[in-house]
């Protein structure tokens, strides 16, 4: 019984091969090909974000504190982002409260966050990244840039609220 299904099976595939193949392709050789333009126009977007990075950037409050981060954005019908979904709290996406805030109300800045701690302290931040002079024999540390110079999404985004705040937020639900 599985060999006939299995010859069927191919049978069918094979007459619907030779219908797809039977077709001719339809060209028409009255009109000349295009000649090719000798310039080329490029558009460019040196100021723009692209929507597909901004999920995921930070936002952190007026004193540094990260706060959360973007988890969407939401347009009106034209276009418009209207607003920001902002993850608060969690771990790997488990336990995190979503609050919707106003898109107008966060400020975003292609700056790297100042952290005013020199590291010595408990719970401090490093700088962004450091190299030591080890392989030379010296002690003096550089600090050298992370990040491109031209980025295609911001570094953070700042919401003035702390994490308790956003947390006693309604939380937002997408309807379904």
């Amino acid at each position: 019984m599985l060999m006939k299904s299995i010859a069927a099976g191919l049978a069918g595939t094979a007459l619907f091969a030779t219908v797809a193949f039977a077709q001719s392709p339809t060209t028409t050789t009255d009109k000349a090909a295009p000649a090719a333009t000798a310039t080329t126009t490029t558009t460019t977007a040196s100021d723009e974000w692209r929507a597909s990075k901004m999920a995921g950037v930070r936002v952190y409050n007026d004193a540094n504190e990260n706060i959360g981060s973007i988890n969407d954005l939401l347009m009106d019908k034209s276009g418009a982002v209207k607003i920001a979904v902002i993850g608060v709290g969690g771990f790997l996406g488990m336990g995190e409260h979503l609050v919707a805030v106003p898109y107008e109300k966060l400020k975003f800045t292609d700056e790297a966050v100042a952290y005013s701690s020199t590291g010595t302290s408990p719970g401090a931040k490093p700088p962004a990244s450091t190299t030591t002079g080890a392989a030379t024999g010296t002690d003096k540390t550089a600090t050298t840039p992370t990040k491109p110079s031209k980025m295609w999404y911001p570094d953070h985004a700042v919401f003035n609220a702390s994490k308790d705040e956003l947390k006693n937020m309604p939380e937002f639900k997408y309807a379904e």
